[in-house]
């Protein structure tokens, strides 16, 4: 079971990681590098190949509630897995170089022990088919990044950012959650395979309830990738360590939104709330975020914008629900991955070189590191889409296939056009990026910064070195790479008529003309004193309110929770027991009323000894609302709680009898206790009215829970209609699936 394998080294790594450490500092990270470089090795020995079944495995864990571990490495899990591990390890082995010489290491193991965790959580979620097993590495990896940005604790920006990414994420993933379930419920089967496989051979199950899943589950892809309106947390996660920028937020965890809508894109494309969504949305953060990456000075910032931006690229592309485009997609995806790290780790150098990150600060860089800037003047063209880099491959491929897209009218001439203007936008301020770096910027000397700085050592730039030689090897040998990455569209999706395949050059063709009027309109964009720079100075309304909405949106909870406790907590315990009761009542009531209706099938039971233990159990419910004495009125109650234990024995259940009788008889002798220091009767309290709204009350609790009784058992698992079949998909399923 190699993925269990590597699931179990990985969490072994992640219990090691603080030893290591603690024991011999930075350089541990060398070591935990081998763990995920060891688990690429075999993920690219193992890679799924046309005509063989995705590899499988299960784990049983609560079968009863379709918890199991189900793992399955299809092509677009084996493509993501290549990412996870691979720019994991190369992180790794770049923390050997940024935290060397650190002086503060005290949160360097836990740090270390998270970085890996978050590995092994974001492999799971990739290899997981289960959707419930998929969910809990979702939410773990929203933890996990908690704990990563708010490195820096002792700072409010850090601890801002780090709650801000939690709550945006986690609140995504609970609707996620909810969309979950329906799918499952619906189709009986909570795995990936089963549910798309079931989907695809039959549209016509996709109703009114599975569209509102689906929608519910993109909420949380798009809250997790930091697309419009949930854009505006992944800015701020900046605030953390550059190796968790270059990794999350790069490489892996706003991959997973991504990630999910091209796993489910073959099954729900055609749906119109998916186009809202994943096209309209995408294209939109895709302007929106391009644009206010060319306001910004700080260099992490112009990369976070950039990422936001590209991630909106990225799920129309892989969105659309066809196969040319979702090559396109793959080949972006694996692109962005490579250059926006290298970026990001560029930067890390240039801070802790120079102890800045402001363009404003820095000057001439380029002449002091001219190795340096040859990295990022690499990732950065590849980012652009500059030949013969690998971003060059993927965004040509986009707008090819685009331009050839069989969707609706006018929805590719949007895409389109919405693609070129942000790919100039991209352009720009990689433009930017690299001027604010590394340019002369006019001055004789450099920077105070920059002339301060220290020596970079060969280790540091070993990471972004090899990922910015990748950038340009895979732009070289793209025909190659095609062979690898067409294994997953040409599985998930209907075979396209012309085929398009990744090569450096097709020929004098439309999109070919498109890049150079990209580049070019880039290039007069990102001009100091283009009438562009004096547009982008004013406030972007659009994006600049994003944090204000947040805020505003935190302050407004903050009333709105004052307030209702304001109304409900007044020091009263018999209002603060009706509200809770009346709530209890209510919820439930609604949600049965709205819901589908159940078909019990009611039966009286004529065992002799279950009537007379029930009505006794009556009788003293009864008599404890008449009955004034204190005590007289607990051993009474007393009653109810014993016969309850003499029912669980008539039907077979001691140890649910054992407990109830010594649960009853522990509250029995607490409530004894307490009496003592009580007068022996209970006053009358309250007005004639306000004792029949509470004899009501009690009345509808009663009803309550047994019209909830009633329809939980109606609706028991398993269900005639639904037989939730835990089969595996057969041959021509699988050839649906991605």
């Amino acid at each position: 079971m190699p993925l269990l394998v590597i699931l179990v080294c990985l969490s072994l790594a992640t219990l090691a990681a603080p030893v290591a450490v603690g024991r011999f500092g930075a350089r541990a990270f060398l070591g935990l590098a081998v763990v995920p470089a060891a688990a690429l090795v075999w993920v690219v020995s193992v890679w799924p190949v046309s005509g063989e079944p995705a590899r499988t495995e299960t784990l049983r864990w609560v079968p009863s509630l379709n918890m199991d571990v189900d793992l399955r490495l299809t092509p677009l899990g084996a493509v993501m897995s290549v990412l996870v591990l691979g720019i994991g390890a190369v992180i790794l082995v770049y923390c050997a170089g940024y935290f060397t010489g650190v002086t503060n290491t005290r949160k360097l193991p836990t740090f270390a022990a998270e970085l890996v965790a978050f590995m092994a959580v974001m492999f799971g979620l990739v290899v997981s088919d289960n959707m419930l097993a998929m969910y809990v590495f979702w939410e773990l990896t929203s933890v996990l990044s908690f704990l990563l940005v708010g490195y820096y604790a002792e700072r409010a920006t850090s601890r801002r950012a780090a709650t801000q990414a939690l709550l945006v994420t986690t609140l995504g993933g609970l609707a996620m959650l909810v969309g979950i379930v329906e799918l499952g419920e619906h189709y009986g089967s909570y795995l990936f395979s089963e549910v798309i496989a079931r989907a695809v051979a039959d549209p016509s199950t996709i109703s009114i309830g599975v569209e509102v899943g689906v929608v519910l589950i993109l909420v949380g892809a798009i809250s997790k990738s930091a697309i419009v309106p949930f854009h505006f947390w992944l800015p701020g996660a900046m605030a953390a360590p550059t190796p968790v920028s270059g990794y999350l937020h790069a490489a892996a965890m706003v991959k997973a939104g991504v990630f999910l809508v091209a796993l489910l894109a073959p099954a729900f494309a055609q749906l119109t709330s998916w186009r809202v969504i994943v096209l309209g949305l995408g294209i939109l953060t895709m302007i929106l975020a391009g644009w206010r990456a060319l306001r910004e000075f700080d260099l992490k910032l112009i990369l976070a914008f950039g990422t936001v931006s590209q991630l909106g690229m990225l799920m129309v592309l892989v969105g659309t629900g066809e196969r040319n485009v979702a090559l396109a997609g793959m080949t972006m995806l694996t692109a962005h991955a490579l250059f926006k790290a290298t970026l990001f780790m560029v930067v890390g150098i240039i801070d802790h070189a120079t102890g800045t990150r402001d363009i404003r600060r820095l000057a001439r860089l380029g002449d002091r590191q001219k190795v340096l800037a040859v990295i990022a003047a690499l990732a950065a063209a590849s980012m652009a889409g500059i030949p013969p880099l690998y971003g060059f491959v993927g965004k040509e491929a986009a707008l090819e296939t685009m331009l050839h897209a069989s969707l609706p009218s006018p929805i590719p001439v949007v895409l389109l056009v919405g693609m070129c203007v942000g790919s100039a936008l991209t352009v720009a301020y990689s433009i930017r990026f690299l001027w604010g770096a590394f340019g002369r910027k006019g001055q004789a000397s450099p920077t105070r910064a920059v002339e301060n700085m220290h020596a970079i050592s060969p280790l540091f730039l070993a990471g972004p070195a090899l990922l910015a030689a990748l950038s340009l090897i895979d732009g070289v040998f793209s025909p190659w790479i095609d062979h690898v990455l067409a294994e997953y569209p040409d599985r998930s999706f209907p075979p396209a008529q012309d085929p398009y395949h990744l090569a450096l050059w097709h020929g004098f063709t439309l999109p070919l003309l498109l890049t150079a009027l990209i580049i070019a309109a880039g290039v007069v964009v990102a001009q100091p004193h283009s009438p562009f720079a004096r547009l982008r100075r004013r406030n972007s309304v659009l994006l600049g309110n994003a944090d204000r909405l947040y805020d505003a949106t935190l302050r407004g909870a903050d009333v709105l929770s004052l307030r209702m406790t304001q109304s409900t907590q007044r020091g009263s315990l018999p209002l603060t027991q009706g509200t809770i009761l009346l709530t209890l009542v209510l919820l439930p009531m609604l949600v049965l009323v709205l819901g589908t209706r159940a078909d019990p099938e009611l039966q009286l039971q004529s065992s002799p000894l279950f009537l007379a233990v029930s009505v006794l159990m009556c009788a003293a419910a009864l008599t404890s609302v008449l009955l004034r004495n204190r005590l007289a009125t607990v051993l009474v109650v007393g009653v109810t709680g014993y016969g309850t234990g003499v029912i669980f024995a008539i039907y077979g259940a001691p140890d649910l009898a054992l407990t109830q009788f010594l649960v009853e008889t522990l509250t029995l002798v607490v409530f004894v206790l307490v009496l003592r220091k009580l007068p022996a009767e209970a006053p009358i309290t309250g007005s004639r009215p306000s004792r029949v709204a509470r004899a009501l009350l009690g009345v509808a609790v009663a009803v309550m829970v047994v019209v909830v009784a009633v329809a939980a058992r109606a609706r028991a698992w398993p269900r005639p209609s639904r037989t939730g079949c835990r089969t595996r998909p057969t041959s021509s399923d699988t050839a649906t699936t991605p």
